[in-house]
């Protein structure tokens, strides 16, 4: 299937275009809730929120015998955020560890959840298939119906972020300080989780229990590596996390035996894998050049301040002097012979003959003053 063949599907393909429309919403709402989660360390309260929402799945189910979204989103929501406040509770008032108290909580949930699955699949009731699906998600089954539901529910997570943006944005790196200010950081705190547990609950049913927390980390882990601002990080994350549903959602529909959920991670997985190596400033790529950089400038000082010192011991600056001399000086560090190449492109250094060097009337004020400073320094030092 050629790219016309999926923009068309995108328009016109009434399941293509509710699944590209439920896994944007979907990417938007958890990336820009990822990114406190992340900057607040709390980025795998997404995993144990997820998985402590199939109970409440199950149990929606079983009190009202319907599959209609809104009723097992508001009974994965209260699963979440029950577990939430237990895991609160027990690093509160225990001596377990946070990381602890997210193991058990996940996998007390988890395995409770799984077990009522498997007794609501032993029931006679036809009604009760397909909710395993939320173990992994079933993208293609969504109506839109349950996109307006996702769509309408992270509207309202995304106006009170906007509306506590200060407190949240407080909290995220100054908890004394918000509370030495008059805020109720315990009530922040459970209001968070609680917008962080809608997030999450609302892409169940396209990505799964399993994989859910991928889309919360993921999107802010690409977006953190970009930049330094906070604004502009929750809006990349939740661009990341809109551009992974949408290409996700995309890549599935142009294959059979492709679901949704995985590659919608995949490709979030991949914009990860991108921004760790070529975002600017923080880029291992970039990083890489500017070391590069670095060290050639090294060299090149070095060859020049070299160059100098030995022109110093003459009656004229202008003395020429082999490179082998400077080779021996610039021993363990290499690349003389580039480094006076450079320089003389720099119309620092002038070439006499194969062998010799000598240092320009600008090449002579340039190295007197990176000596000079580098004398400044060792001073300073001592």
């Amino acid at each position: 299937m050629n790219l016309a063949d999926l923009l068309h599907n995108l328009f016109f393909d009434y399941t293509v275009r509710t699944v590209v429309l439920g896994t944007m919403a979907l990417g938007i709402v958890s990336g820009a809730l990822g990114t406190f989660a992340l900057l607040r360390k709390q980025s795998l309260m997404g995993d144990v929120i997820s998985h402590a929402a199939l109970p409440g799945v199950v149990i929606a189910f079983l009190l009202t015998r319907s599959k209609v979204s809104i009723v097992l989103i508001i009974g994965a929501a209260i699963a979440g955020w029950l577990a939430t406040l237990w895991m609160t509770s027990i690093t509160r008032n225990t001596r377990i560890k946070e990381d602890s108290a997210l193991g058990l909580v996940l996998s007390v949930f988890f395995g409770f959840g799984l077990m009522l699955l498997t007794y609501t699949q032993s029931l006679p009731d036809s009604r009760q298939a397909g909710l395993d699906t939320f173990l992994f998600g079933q993208a293609a089954t969504l109506l839109f119906r349950d996109v307006a539901t996702m769509a309408g529910l992270g509207i309202v997570v995304l106006v009170l972020l906007a509306v506590f943006w200060k407190q949240f944005k407080l909290i995220s790196f100054d908890r004394e300080f918000a509370a030495s200010l008059g805020f109720r950081v315990s009530w922040l705190d459970t209001l968070f989780m609680t917008l962080l547990v809608v997030a999450i609950v609302i892409g169940l049913q396209a990505v799964g229990v399993v994989l859910m927390s991928a889309m919360v980390v993921a999107p802010a882990a690409a977006a953190r590596q970009w930049t330094s601002s906070l604004g502009v990080m929750v809006f990349l994350s939740a661009l990341f996390g809109a551009l992974s549903g949408l290409v996700g959602a995309l890549i599935s529909s142009s294959g059979t035996g492709l679901s949704t959920g995985p590659v919608v991670v995949l490709v979030a997985s991949a914009i990860v894998v991108i921004s760790l190596f070529f975002a600017p400033n923080r880029g291992l790529f970039w990083r890489w050049v500017t070391r590069q950089r670095s060290r050639r400038q090294l060299r090149l000082d070095s060859v020049l301040t070299d160059l100098f010192i030995l022109s110093s011991q003459h009656n004229d600056m202008r003395h020429a002097h082999s490179i082998s001399t400077l080779r021996v000086m610039s021993s363990g560090r290499g690349g003389v012979q580039f480094s006076l190449l450079r320089l003389k492109e720099l119309g620092l250094v002038d070439q006499v003959d194969e062998q010799n060097w000598l240092l320009t009337p600008k090449g002579v004020e340039e190295a007197s003053l990176k000596v000079n400073h580098n004398h400044q320094g060792s001073e300073a030092t001592l």
